[in-house]
């Protein structure tokens, strides 16, 4: 028996997701900001990031672009080790929804306008955990998220696809 929905179809929505929310930090350490839609630069990151013009916490030369995490990690660290890491206290940059975003390091992929390259997993550190609570960096481990650099310059909305390119 089968549940009506052939492997095509299930492949597309285990990668295929929508951004649900993006946040910003214009200065290292500082809070995150929401915002509805951002600028997306090749090689460089998102315009008014810190990380930006390499003023970040981890700024090493190296551009560090994008970072996403996917909205259900954040539910389970949540409810599986009572910690709070919602409205961008999990610090990374994008917010996705539906999109197994451990599967895409190695890969290209579309955020709204913009196509990224996933890079590595974005584990989490103490330096994350100093700026929430106790535990969080183990809560997050292996879904804290995908670290990408982005290869081609574009818009990304609250709202947008993220999908395989």
């Amino acid at each position: 028996m089968t549940d009506g929905t052939d492997a095509t179809e299930r492949e597309q929505t285990a990668t295929t997701g929508t951004v649900e929310a993006i946040h910003i930090s214009p200065e290292s350490g500082e809070p995150v900001e929401p915002v509805e839609r951002v600028e997306a630069v090749a090689e460089t990151g998102l315009r008014g990031d810190r990380y930006f013009d390499d003023g970040g916490t981890f700024s090493d030369g190296t551009p560090r672009g994008i970072t996403l995490i996917e909205a259900e990690a954040i539910e389970a660290a949540g409810s599986d080790y009572d910690v709070d890491v919602s409205d961008g206290r999990h610090r990374r940059n994008v917010t996705t929804r539906g999109v197994a975003l451990n599967h895409l390091v190695g890969e290209t992929f579309r955020v709204g306008d913009a196509v990224c390259r996933g890079v590595e997993l974005c584990e989490p550190c103490s330096y994350l955990e100093g700026l929430t609570e106790d535990g969080v960096a183990r809560s997050l481990v292996h879904r804290g998220g995908l670290r990408a650099t982005v290869v081609e310059s574009g818009a990304l909305a609250v709202g947008d696809t993220v999908s395989p390119e």
